[in-house]
């Protein structure tokens, strides 16, 4: 099992605390080039939800998309967000509780949802289906959970995804598989994982890439992934010279993005 989908090093070392999550999503803030934002993006679909709506997050992390649309939470809908870190469930109750709002949080395997038959109107699953090693148990536990015309909102990212960034530590790490952030369940493959499960799903892709104008971030972002334990720091500080000369002759480094939603009626 890839480090990917390995739930005890995801658990105990990848995210058993939101730092190194942190410092790939710090890169997306600062050097995106579309200004609408994509947890604003998401945002939007979940709003067609009815306002007292029961609502179940997978994988919430550090309750990101809770935390930058606060202000547009209708008051009636209650949420329960859930991670398989306990850190990451600390850092999502730690953006969030000085909200005021109330949120249910739950540490929750997507592979076996502790909770009853048709009891939510939408679970959302950002960025996570990907990390999950029995996808077809857990998108079966997914519409297991929800409602008769109930909602599957599940982001991830296309093949291409920061493709630049996986470029470079394929040069740093030769010796191993390629890297992939998402391989298992991507723009192109979701679909028919899906289609198993829901009758119903439609995809919508958000258009943005990413134009750096400093480097560290980048280094930030390698050192943060789960191949950064198999990179020399001789090697690491040879990119970090190349790209500082690339910055200096271009004034900004452009790395393509490809992220989009499925969304699945049961």
């Amino acid at each position: 099992m890839s480090k990917f989908s390995d739930p005890n090093y995801l658990k105990g070392e990848q995210y058993k605390d939101s730092s190194n999550l942190d410092a790939r999503v710090a890169i997306h803030q600062r050097f995106s080039t579309n200004p609408y934002g994509w947890h604003n993006w998401v945002f939007e679909y979940l709003l067609k939800l009815p306002e007292d709506a029961k609502i179940l997050e997978l994988g919430c992390g550090p309750g990101y998309l809770w935390k930058e649309n606060m202000s547009r939470v209708p008051a009636g809908w209650r949420v329960t967000l859930s991670d398989l870190s306990p850190g990451m469930l600390d850092a999502a109750w730690r953006n969030l509780v000085v909200s005021g709002r109330t949120f249910q949080f739950q540490e929750i395997d997507a592979q076996s949802i502790p909770l009853e038959d048709g009891s939510f109107d939408a679970v959302i699953a950002n960025h996570m289906l990907y990390h999950v090693p029995d996808r077809p148990g857990a998108i079966a536990e997914i519409r297991r959970v929800l409602r008769s015309e109930g909602r599957l909102f599940a982001t991830t990212i296309g093949q291409n995804h920061l493709k630049e960034i996986a470029n470079w530590i394929q040069r740093l790490s030769p010796g191993t598989d390629s890297f992939s952030f998402g391989s298992p369940f991507t723009l192109e493959n979701g679909f028919e994982q899906l289609k198993q499960f829901f009758a119903q799903v439609t995809l919508s892709r958000y258009p943005d890439s990413l134009q750096v104008t400093e480097v560290q971030p980048i280094i930030g972002f390698i050192r943060s992934t789960s191949r950064a334990a198999e990179i020399v720091e001789q090697k690491l500080a040879k990119l970090e010279i190349e790209l500082e000369q690339d910055l200096k002759e271009n004034s900004k480094i452009f790395i393509q993005k490809d992220s989009g939603l499925f969304e699945a009626i049961k």
